[in-house]
């Protein structure tokens, strides 16, 4: 078969794993489910030997079903959620909870207990904070890090490791405690550009204790993605996914990244490649957007400028919205006609059908109009304490009422992808194309609207797994195939392609947008008169 490079997701609610060619052909890939636990006061925790275990499984498999032999595979690379792994000295689970339980050990990014500490390390101003748009996140591991130093101290203190879920399983994978620099500068926070941890910043917080240790909980060893990890797969590593020991082990991703990686620099024709004028937009669990830039461009409520945590030399800023895939499946069991178990696709085909096109599709939520800031506004205005709304509602409960809930919640959802967009462009981008991935992206609808809402030539990836397909890449340059810049342009390729529809649409989508604006400022107004 010749050499194949294999890539390890971590979502939310699975681990996955992917083989490719060197052209960055999928050749198999296989999923596992991870467990999630979710209790009161927003807590949502995993436990990485269930996340390493099922990895492994999915590895085993994807490589078995590609048909390539394990000393074939010639990289590895891993993406996660930006989740907290809290480990002891000796590199066992630690409870990081109320729940007692130390094999849950993973405070999952989504996890909302912080938002206090966030609020109080957000009042005090500090510099770094113009790094990650002016204001820190619930989602960020500085909080998730204070929570715990005050509510489970006995953890906090036993702590060997605080690790991104990424640097996790590259720990496992090679033995190595090295971070990667899009970890640690993206979530937790690492300044990038000093190459330094502020030692400022973790004592104004009351993060003393890991500055009294040198940051070695933390990490003292900071590399760039795609970095060759120790000595590659350790001989414990490799049996347990089945593959030989010393294959290249690459610094790794968190997953929203990885796809930004497996996408933004993808052929398209011969058209010359200009990735900083590409909008990376990955709609998973939730919604990422992704841009490249020479320079560094700071935008009140956008993440960032971080300096190289995604390509070498060049400043990442990233928006977002909290809740994509996840929002629409919240609006979908907020209506009586769901059952559980729905068919979206099917759904989907159906209100295409009905409507005569995937741009008229959106005219049937002219009157209804969704907020879906459930679990916050990650950008562009940083306010965790955001809820969703609704608007239009009436007594049908019927399965066209559901179809029109839904387009709402796609409208919604489009009309957050704008306003992050206008956002980034008022910053000083300019976008000529949008290349989406992630699970919602493979619905033609979705990115129809968010083409007609944006008013953008939105493009997919060729490959089905651009997500994994970052992973893979990576171990690419691990094995010294390529570099960060060249992997992006020799293994990745764009697909289908949906320009926006223009005249009666446009307008449509215009007067949504002014919908959407008023129903979140009501709802901003709402919260300041009850509080």
């Amino acid at each position: 078969m010749g050499e194949a490079f294999l890539g390890v997701d971590v979502g939310t609610g699975s681990a996955r794993a992917g083989v490719f060619d060197g052209d960055g052909r999928l050749l198999a890939s296989a999923r596992r489910p991870i467990r999630i636990w979710r209790d009161s006061g927003e807590i949502v925790e995993h436990s990485s030997t269930d996340i390493w275990a099922a990895a492994c499984s999915a590895v085993r498999e994807a490589t078995q079903r590609s048909g390539a032999r394990p000393e074939e595979i010639a990289g590895i690379g891993f993406d996660a959620t930006c989740s907290l792994v809290v480990l002891d000295r000796d590199g066992a689970p630690l409870c990081v909870g109320p729940s007692g339980d130390p094999s849950r050990d993973t405070i999952v990014w989504m996890d909302h207990r912080a938002v206090k500490e966030t609020q109080e390390i957000n009042a005090g101003g500090h510099e770094i904070l113009r790094y990650i748009g002016g204001a820190i996140s619930p989602e960020m591991q500085a909080p998730k890090l204070l929570w715990l130093s005050r509510h489970v101290h006995q953890t906090f203190a036993a702590a060997g490791a605080f690790l991104d879920l990424t640097d996790f399983l590259t720990f496992r994978a090679s033995g190595s405690l090295a971070r990667s620099a899009c970890t640690v500068v993206c979530k937790w926070p690492y300044l990038g550009p000093d190459r330094r941890w502020s030692v400022e910043f973790f004592r104004a917080v009351g993060l003393d204790a890991l500055v009294d240790d040198g940051f070695e909980r933390i990490g003292t060893e900071i590399v760039a993605p795609g970095t060759a990890l120790g000595r590659g797969l350790t001989a414990e590593a490799a049996e347990a996914m089945g593959l030989r020991p010393g294959a290249p082990v690459a610094a790794g991703l968190i997953d929203a990244h990885a796809g930004a990686f497996g996408t933004i620099g993808g052929a398209y024709g011969s058209a010359p490649i200009d990735a900083t004028r590409r909008l990376a937009l990955i709609l998973g669990t939730s919604g990422c957007c992704m841009a490249l830039s020479e320079e560094p461009r700071f935008i009140a409520g956008v993440w960032g400028p971080y300096f190289a945590a995604l390509t070498p030399g060049q400043w990442l800023t990233e928006g977002g919205q909290s809740a994509f895939g996840a929002a629409l499946d919240h609006l979908m069991r907020l209506h009586p006609a769901t059952s559980g178990g729905e068919d979206f696709e099917a759904m989907e085909r159906e209100i295409v059908a009905r409507s005569g096109g995937l741009s008229a599709a959106a005219l049937i939520a002219r009157d209804l109009h969704v907020l879906p800031d459930f679990l916050g506004n990650r950008t562009p205005f940083a306010e965790p304490s955001a809820r969703g709304a609704i608007a239009g509602l009436d007594l049908s409960d019927d399965e066209a009422s559901r179809r029109k809930l839904y387009v709402a919640g796609l409208c919604g959802l489009a009309q957050g992808v704008a306003q992050i967009l206008r956002s980034l462009e008022a910053g000083g981008y300019g976008f000529d194309m949008l290349v989406v991935s992630g699970g919602a992206s493979k619905s033609a609808l979705v990115r129809q609207i968010i083409a007609d809402a944006t008013g953008k030539w939105v493009a997919t990836a060729a490959t089905s797994e651009p997500v994994l397909l970052g992973a893979a890449m990576l171990g690419a340059v691990a094995a010294g195939r390529h570099t960060m810049g060249s992997a992006m342009t020799a293994m990745s390729r764009l697909g289908e392609t949906h320009r926006p529809a223009g005249g009666e649409i446009a307008a449509f989508h215009a007067r949504k947008r002014a919908a959407f604006e008023m129903l979140q400022q009501t709802e901003r107004r709402l919260r300041e008169a009850m509080h």
